[in-house]
C-alpha cells in the first residue's frame, strides 16, 4: 500500500520560499524618499541619514543613497573603507601574513 501523497507536487502559484542562510534577523528596510522631498528639506534628511539608510528615488526608482555621519571619526572611517590605495595595502598585508611574512605581536617592543 502506498501513500496518496507520493505523486503530489506543489502548485506553481504557491512556490515555497527557501530559507536564506545566515542571520535570521532582518536588517531594517531603508527609508525611501523622493528626490523632491530631499531637495525641500536636505538638512532633515542628513540628520536622519546619520542613523539610518536613506534611499533617494527619482520617479519611484532608486537613484542614490544619502550617507550621514554622526561624527568626524565616522567620516574618517568611511574615507578609509572606500580608499582604493588603503584597501590595496590591507590586501597586500594580509597576503604577506598568510605567506609567513611579518612580525609576531609578542616580538613587538612596547
Amino acid at each position: 500500500m502506498t501513500s496518496g501523497k507520493a505523486g503530489l507536487k506543489s502548485s506553481p502559484s504557491s512556490p515555497r520560499r527557501k530559507r536564506s542562510r545566515g542571520s535570521r534577523t532582518r536588517a531594517p528596510r531603508p527609508r525611501r524618499v523622493a528626490l523632491a522631498e530631499v531637495k525641500d528639506d536636505l538638512s532633515r534628511y542628513l540628520r536622519l541619514a546619520a542613523s539610518e539608510e536613506i534611499v533617494i528615488t527619482r520617479h519611484g526608482r532608486p537613484a542614490g543613497v544619502l550617507i550621514g555621519f554622526e561624527s568626524e571619526e565616522d567620516w574618517f572611517d568611511y574615507q578609509l573603507e572606500h580608499n582604493p590605495e588603503f584597501l590595496r595595502r590591507v590586501r597586500q598585508a594580509r597576503t604577506d601574513l598568510a605567506g609567513g611574512k611579518g612580525v609576531p605581536l609578542e616580538d613587538v617592543a612596547e
